[in-house]
């Protein structure tokens, strides 16, 4: 069972072989369906990996920070949409003038947001490309169904505002509530759009965009009339939340953390030397839909679970066929998390593997927050 990478650890691999199979895969999905890709850069955070999938057919990135559109402009990313509202003078001023170098579309959900995007590209003689954020049942950002044509009519009122399109953003949800039919949930996300966009224009709007799905629903989302762009993210790595859904398999995961076996305290049980600093914690084991055992999946042990954590130790509870692989102190684990995005954004910098080539590359776009 013991592998051997020449590499300190804990670090997060990508085999870019794999991550290259996922980007082209979601091309072709969204080339099928004649609809455009924009991913989002959350998983990745480097402008290089933006720039594969740019050129495999995306029309730019989604990100959800100014600073983010930032590192990506600078990496040569020249079509980047902030799927956030931005509602702070400091933030708006800085996409303003990014805006200015290359396009830029800013989300907006309210009209007192809309006012304060308005306020400031006056200033500085900007017009700023909007899209409206639509709640379609994750309760987070965006504005309701109804509600939408009456902010749509108040942002095109401001003479510095130019709205071109909605956007919404739910995962695997199903009439509000969390599900696996990933097929239902995608195109009821997609036909609420679609409906929504039209009733928009009805009333006088130029909605170009309209702008659904994440990872799991994209290729169902996708598929409804009406669509005309997908924006998921974790699909250039994949993990073990997107495997459990059914979207890949274990194998179409590019992304995975190196561990070293510190301690074997029992037959059960072994300590490796990643925890809560090195693996996100924000897909918990046992929730729904998807009920996953542990904080990730043990590569060549199934049955190994990944069960406890504190901030640098990491609790193996090893079944029979685990126990029989007699791990030693010294040996090295590949573990595929539970969300590799924030996991990813926990480490400084990652280790693109091909073949028995190993290259360390900083994470541009990790901890940039504002």
């Amino acid at each position: 069972m013991s592998i051997r990478y020449p590499l300190e650890t804990p670090c997060v691999l990508i085999d870019t072989e794999v991550m290259q199979r996922n980007i082209t895969a979601m091309a072709a999905v969204a080339a099928k369906h004649g609809v455009k890709l924009r991913p989002h850069a959350k998983t990745h955070k480097l402008p290089s990996v933006a720039l594969r999938q740019v050129a495999a057919g995306a029309v730019g990135v989604t990100v959800a920070k100014v600073s983010e559109a930032e590192v990506m402009a600078a990496g040569g990313v020249s079509s980047i949409f902030i799927a956030y509202p931005l509602v702070t003078p400091g933030k708006i001023e800085r996409a303003a003038r990014l805006s200015q170098q290359i396009e830029l579309i800013v989300g907006v959900d309210s009209l007192a947001g809309a006012q304060l995007l308005e306020e400031t590209a006056a200033r500085l003689g900007a017009t700023l490309q909007v899209r409206l954020e639509i709640d379609t049942g994750l309760r987070r950002t965006g504005v309701g169904f109804e509600s939408a044509l009456g902010i749509a009519d108040g942002i095109a009122r401001l003479p510095h505002l130019r709205l071109t399109g909605i956007y919404t953003f739910r995962g695997a949800v199903l009439s509000g509530k969390p599900t696996l039919d990933l097929e239902a949930a995608g195109f009821e996300e997609g036909t609420v759009m679609a409906l929504l966009a039209k009733r928009l224009r009805a009333h006088g709007h130029a909605i170009a965009d309209v702008s659904v799905g994440s990872t799991p629903t994209a290729a169902y989302a996708a598929a409804v009339d009406g669509v005309t762009e997908i924006r998921p993210g974790t699909y250039v790595y994949q993990d073990r939340m997107q495997a459990k859904f059914g979207v890949c398999g274990l194998d179409d995961c590019a992304g995975s953390v190196l561990v070293t076996v510190v301690s074997r305290p029992a037959a059960d049980l072994a300590i490796v030397d990643g925890g809560s600093k090195t693996f996100a914690t924000d897909v918990q084991p046992g929730t729904q839909p998807l009920q996953l055992a542990g904080f990730g999946h043990v590569v060549g042990l199934p049955d190994a679970v990944l069960a406890r954590m504190n901030e640098e130790h990491g609790m193996l509870e090893l079944g029979p066929d685990a126990q029989a692989a007699d791990l030693k102190v010294g040996d090295q684990l590949r573990i595929i998390p539970n969300h590799i995005c924030s996991t990813v954004n926990l480490h400084n910098g990652v280790v693109m593997v091909q073949g028995d080539k190993f290259e360390r590359v900083p994470v541009s776009a990790r901890g940039m927050l504002e």
